[in-house]
């Protein structure tokens, strides 16, 4: 028979136990769409090409593109410093989500949307085991990131657009998102959609269909890997003017 010592000693540790993890719990941030809903994806032309499936939360591990400084040729390239709010739209495993939270530190932010809300989850863990407290997740739509109005200084879209089955509905649903001066980037391989990558022609056309212009290109690593900067449009046109690339 247990003394009341020790009883009391384990409830002690249980009610500590609890305690610690709901302490945990209310400091990661929550799971769920940031801003409001934007056009439906029926409003939007499909696109003529193949759309490639969401196979993964990472296209390569995180070591090897560390070894050849992916993330640290990115940042610079992009110019992201202390105090800008950048979107990663598809964050999946968070390997840019965590390099660009320490790049904008203690007065930016980071939005980190995916569509698949276990990956979410498994970066929530990830956020909160890091103490990134300036990372805020959102669970978004294949044709809307449901990103808050006049939020974000840069758009960040790696390795996932070949996978947007509807990308003429992200983009329009993607424009009251960035604040003025605001870009939006894309990483992905010169290859064909259906075979996880998009070749640049496709990229500038289907973002010219909606208004945006092409300011700034570069190869990462091996010239199959780019990296593509857009301007967004003054003027969004309406989705019944977008005409779907060929």
């Amino acid at each position: 028979m247990k003394r009341p010592a020790a009883c009391l000693a384990l409830l002690l540790l249980a009610w500590l136990s609890a305690a610690r993890a709901a302490e945990i719990e209310n400091a990661s941030p929550p799971i769920g769409p940031l801003g409001p809903a934007g056009a439906p994806a029926t409003a939007f032309p499909k696109p003529a090409r193949p759309v490639a499936g969401i196979v993964a939360d990472q296209w390569s591990t995180e070591e090897a593109r560390d070894r050849y400084g992916e993330a640290e040729q990115a940042i610079r390239f992009l110019g992201i410093h202390p105090g800008m709010t950048v979107a990663d739209i598809g964050a999946g495993r968070g390997y840019y989500t965590v390099r660009v939270a320490r790049a904008v530190g203690a007065a930016g932010r980071v939005i980190a949307e995916d569509v698949v809300p276990n990956y979410l989850a498994q970066l929530r863990q990830r956020v909160t085991r890091e103490h990134l407290a300036n990372v805020a997740l959102d669970l978004g739509e294949p044709h809307d990131p449901r990103l808050p109005r006049r939020s974000v200084d840069l758009v960040l879209m790696v390795h996932m657009y070949h996978e947007v089955a509807q990308p003429y509905g992200l983009l329009y649903n993607l424009l009251p998102a960035p604040r003025e001066s605001a870009r939006v980037a894309v990483i992905d391989l010169e290859q064909p959609t259906g075979e996880h990558g998009t070749p640049r022609q496709l990229l500038r056309c289907e973002f010219r269909a909606l208004g945006f212009h092409e300011t700034r290109w570069r190869w990462l690593h091996d010239k199959n890997e780019y990296i593509a900067v857009f301007e967004p449009p003054v003027r969004a046109i309406s989705p019944e003017q977008i005409k779907p690339c060929k």
